[in-house]
This record gives C-alpha cells, structure tokens and sequence, in this order.
C-alpha cells in the first residue's frame, strides 16, 4: 500500500491505469503529483485531476542530450522556441543545447543571453554547452560553473560554426581547466584537412569516404590518452564506429559515450543514393557493416546515452551541390519514434531505451531530480503507446527547417503525451498550455536554498 501523508491534502494530478516504467520494473499502477514533484505511486488518493492512461505506457521524461537550436544567429533554420516544440511533440522533455551559435556561446555574457532567450519560450527543460576555445582555454573551469551550463563543448574536427580546439596543447589546457565532464566531438583536423580531395563534387556519399573511419578513432585515441593525462573525464558525442568503441570500453573510468538513432537507423548504401545531401552530417553516415557493430556494443553494455544531434539546415542550403552543402539535419522530435520502432522489432528493450534516454543522462552528467519516477523527483513524463502504427509526415514535424530524413517511414510506437513537473505540453500530437521549460540543475552547481 502507498503511503501517503494526509496532512498534505489531495494530489493535483493522478495518471492512471497505465504501466509504470519504475526504477525496479514496469507495473500497472497510480501516478501522484503534487507541486510538480512525483508524490506517490501506488495506493487510491484523491487528485484534482486525472488522466487516463489505459493502454499507454509512462516512461520517464525522455532527455536529448546534444541538440543545435541555432539562436542566436540562424533562426531561419531553427530558434530555441521552435525547437523545443518539435521536442515535447516527439516526447522529449529537456534538451542540452550547443554552442556553436552567432555569436558563439562562449562567455559568461553569451550564457545569460541564451537563458534570457530560452525564459518564457522553450518549452522543455534545457542547460547550454559552453563552447571551448583558444580565448577561454584557460577559464573553462569557470564557465562550466555557471547555473543553466551542461557542461564544455570540444569541437576537435571542424563542423557548423566557428569552434575549434584542433590541437594536443590547446586541448590539455581545457582539460586541465574545470572538474565536470567534457563532450567531445571527435574528429581529426589534421587529417580532414589531408583528404579533402576525397570530397567527390555532387556525390553525397563520398563524405564518409573523406571523414573516413581512421579520421574518428585518431582523435577519439587523442583524446583519450589527454584524459588519461590530466585525470579528466571526457564524453564522447554521436559515435560512429565499433573501433571506437573499444577503445572507449577499455577506457571506461575516464570515458562515457553517444549514439544516435541517425548512426543505429541509416546506412550508406541506402541513404545517400535515395536522400543525397539530406543525409549529410558530421560524423557522417557510415555503411551497414558501421551500424551493426553499434548494435554489437549497444547489447555490450555501450553507450551511456542517446542523443538526436538534432542540426537543422533548410532545404534550400541543403540542395547545393556536395560539398557546399551544410552539414547536419534534424532529429529531436524523431529520436523517441525511431528508437521505439527498435524496441518495437526486438533490437532494445524499453528498460534499456529508459536506461539511455533518461536514467543514463542523470547518472553521467548529476540532473537534480531528473531521470526517474520516485517520490520527491520532477514529476517528468514521456507517455507512449506503444503498439500504435503510424506514418512520420511532413505536417506533423515542427522543426523551422520542415524536413526529416525519415519522412515515409513507418513506425511503431508513437508519443501521447509530453509531461513537465505535473504540466501537460503535449498530448495526441498537439501541444497544450503554455512554454514551461526551466534551466535543468545539476549537482555540479546546484546551490540548495
């Protein structure tokens, strides 16, 4: 029998009749909250409101950890209101947004404007990456002390916008400076810049030829050995090969890791000869030798995390001529659709997608109150069905950019309902109430009142 306390007068939310995807297990049972927070599971309780979830499925509040809202600076490609519409529609209820914006978020001055942009108009919980470069090297430390910051952002390759920390010296002093984990995009410089003569004009699929295999595992074995060296641990983002996540498995007290459902779904044979440029992004898409072996290490235990690496670009830069075409493409509103086709085809478990989507972003990066449905947490929650058959469309996809490269395809398992600290956002496809996102706190710098 649940305990609830009687003094504290009836719940203001009930979810009902649905299965509970709980710390221990799944179990068809009551959702309480009150004043945002979960305040029981279990029991009869009255509530100023119920909602019936007979036949649906409560999963913690789903978290993207690497998402491109492009504000400020390319709001014609995606702002940080629209982006976090096309997330609570797909079931995500906070994001990690990344620096590489105009100007770039690297600054105290630079933080404090993306809060002040996000106050009243994201629709999610969010934190921001702090940007590292040769200017702030040395103060990083510093900057990913700043409240509302997931954290410093290591751009190791060149990719969308102007970061770059390409080599050993400069990346040991960023390493050097701070405690918090830092995510890396790892790709070789030195070599992308030997093999641009790789890039074939107009052909698409010579991009993974250019940022070939060879081009990841360097700079992730770079990395590496800086992290062994300066006793610093690092997160390594949208991985695209089974050598690299040996490595990382052999490294596992100083590393975590990123998948995306982009590396686990496409493969190259299929993707750039019917979607071209629209398959474009950094690390690119690799073959479907690439995309089994991710499932090898995914079912070894690896990665930690699924983020979407959602990176609008509209459709009419997107139509130039490789490779003056930009890289990237959107994926927050389709990472939980994807990943839930694959839970529906046997290749996950729901426990394991819960494990990756939100248990897995609390333990690596210290989320107060995130991650889990337990009394006294934010009452978070991404309601699925997950038996629904359904087509992803154009109209449905609330990205600026208009686009996906999984427009046609047909999944199963659909998100219901979007849910934040007790607040609905969300529910059968429409978005409901208003913008209720707040800056996620971390234990790293969390002040308690």
């Amino acid at each position: 029998m649940a305990f609830t306390p009687s003094s504290s007068g009836p719940h203001d939310l009930a979810l009902k009749n649905g299965s509970v995807v709980l710390p221990d297990g799944t179990v068809n049972t009551t959702v309480y909250v009150r004043a945002g927070l979960v305040s029981a599971i279990g029991g009869e309780a009255p509530a100023a409101r119920t909602i019936d979830c007979t036949g649906l499925t409560i999963l913690p509040g789903v978290i993207d950890t690497q998402v491109h809202f492009r504000e400020p600076g390319a709001e014609e490609n995606e702002d940080l209101a629209t982006g976090s519409r096309a997330a609570v529609l797909g079931g995500v209820t906070g994001v990690f947004e990344m620096p590489n914006t105009k100007p770039t978020t690297s600054t105290p001055e630079a933080v404090a404007d993306k809060l002040a942009r996000a106050n009243g108009r994201m629709w999610c919980e969010h934190a921001f990456y702090v940007g590292a470069t040769s200017d702030n090297a040395d103060e990083c430390g510093t900057l990913e002390q700043l409240p509302g910051t997931a954290g410093i952002k290591v751009f190791m390759g060149s990719s969308t916008g102007s970061l770059l920390v390409s080599e050993d010296a400069m990346l040991e002093r960023v390493l050097r400076s701070g405690q918090r984990r830092v995510a890396i995009h790892a790709e070789d410089e030195t070599r992308l810049k030997e093999r641009l003569d790789e890039r074939v004009e107009g052909d698409a699929a010579s991009h993974p030829v250019w940022r070939d295999d060879e081009t990841a595992l360097r700079a992730t074995r770079r990395v590496l050995a800086l992290a062994r060296k300066t006793g610093r641990r690092v997160h390594i983002l949208h991985v695209t090969t089974p050598a690299e996540l040996e490595l990382i498995a052999a490294n596992r007290d100083i590393a975590s890791c990123e998948l995306t459902p982009q590396h686990l779904t496409m493969s190259a044979e299929d993707a750039y000869p019917r979607l071209g440029t629209l398959a474009q992004m950094n690390p690119p898409i690799r073959s479907a030798a690439h995309r089994e072996g991710l499932w090898h290490w995914l079912h070894q235990g690896l990665p930690d995390v699924i983020g979407s690496d959602h990176a609008p670009h509209s459709l009419e830069a997107k139509s130039r001529a490789y490779p003056a075409s930009p890289s990237g493409m959107p994926g927050v509103q389709t990472l939980l659709p994807l990943m839930l086709n694959h839970v529906a085809h046997h290749r996950l478990s729901l426990r394991r997608l819960v494990d990756l989507t939100s248990a897995g972003p609390q333990r690596l990066f210290g989320l107060v109150r995130k991650g889990r449905i337990a009394v006294g947490y934010d009452a978070d929650f991404t309601i699925v069905d997950l038996k629904a058959r359904w087509t992803i469309k154009e109209d449905w996809l609330a990205s600026r950019c208009g686009w996906s490269p999984f427009t046609g395809e047909e999944i199963t398992g659909r998100p219901i309902g979007t849910l934040i600290r007790g607040q609905q956002v969300m529910w059968e496809g429409s978005l409901t109430g208003t913008p209720v996102g707040q800056p996620f706190r971390f234990d790293a710098t969390d002040r308690p009142a």
